[in-house]
């Protein structure tokens, strides 16, 4: 039930401290500031693997690190690389770690400083590593419940940030979700609206129209999000309509269903003990999700820029 967890391999490259080292290598102080302070940001991107090819068709690699430079910002995060540079380096490690299977590539940047005192001055640090990921949750229907904890308002902390320490309000709601029986919990803003679920962008279709929060509800802005929404749009001649989402239409919806990289597109069956249209996955979301897959792999044609190929040769780990 709820999410896997995927456990990182110390003998696998990593970018840290300006180089190309050994996961089981890097060291961090307890005293570092981002451990004591959550004062990091990061992202989460996926690679593909395309057997026929012997390739890994990283998703939006660009996108996320346009993101991710953003995020740092907000925090003050001095990154020694420019966009470019990272989804480079990126494409080395893969490239060095040779996985045959799905991937999820984690840039972390934070404040390095071994110091206590809340700021956000003082050194910054980059990591970037590579995990051996399936699907995080089940695709075939999750059941969820609105959480009694709202999301962290962006006047709070900058909900469209990737920040580390803003985690602590999923941890929360995942928690009190999965204790209670659920899969994932869906957060309301604190005038009460839908705002998203715990790590992922919620969409609903009614009446034949597709519905999702706006940005100023509190959401990160979803690099899946603008998949689903291209993907609708060009693919099935529905735009998707961004407007304020009460909890009670998540009941009346036909079709609930999240998006987000570490969730793909995940169907929702039912919300808080309430079956979601027939209690199963409905036509358009497993419509999209097929799309997406498709786009992913770089077997649906038209998207080709979605993905970068890393080849892959068999033995080829170093």
């Amino acid at each position: 039930m709820g999410s896997k967890a995927f456990v990182a391999n110390d003998a696998e490259w990593c970018y840290h401290g300006g180089e190309l080292v050994r996961l089981g290598d890097v060291r961090l102080s307890p005293a570092t500031h981002a451990l004591n302070y959550g004062t990091g940001v990061f992202e989460g991107i996926r690679a593909y693997w395309n057997e026929g090819r012997g390739t890994l068709q990283v998703l939006k690699l660009r996108e996320h690190f346009e993101r991710f430079e953003r995020s740092c910002r907000m925090l003050r995060i001095e990154l020694p690389l420019t966009v470019d540079e990272l989804c480079d380096t990126t494409l080395e490690i893969l490239r060095r770690n040779a996985s045959r299977e799905d991937t999820y590539i984690r840039p972390l940047a934070y404040k390095a400083a071994e110091a206590i005192g809340v700021n956000l001055r003082g050194e910054s640090q980059l990591t970037i590593f590579t995990v051996p990921m399936a699907d995080y949750v089940e695709l075939t229907g999750l059941k969820v419940c609105v959480s009694s904890w709202r999301r962290t308002p962006d006047t709070s902390i900058p909900a469209r940030g990737k920040l580390t320490g803003s985690y602590i309000n999923t941890a929360l709601a995942v928690d009190e979700a999965q204790r209670a029986g659920y899969d994932d919990a869906i957060f309301l803003t604190q005038d009460g609206h839908v705002s998203e679920a715990s790590a992922a962008n919620i969409f609903l279709l009614r009446k034949g129209q597709l519905l999702t929060p706006p940005v100023t509800a509190d959401i990160l802005e979803g690099i899946a999000r603008d998949c689903v929404m291209e993907l609708a749009e060009k693919e099935l001649g529905m735009p998707v309509l961004e407007r304020d989402v009460d909890r009670t239409e998540l009941y009346a919806a036909d079709e609930v269903f999240l998006s987000g990289t570490g969730f793909q597109i995940a169907p929702i069956v039912e919300v808080d003990g309430r079956r979601v249209g027939t209690g199963s996955i409905g036509p358009v979301a497993e419509r999209l999700q097929n799309l997406y897959f498709k786009a992913a792999r770089e077997s649906l044609d038209g998207y080709e820029d979605w993905t970068v190929a890393v080849e892959v040769a068999e033995g080829a780990r170093q």
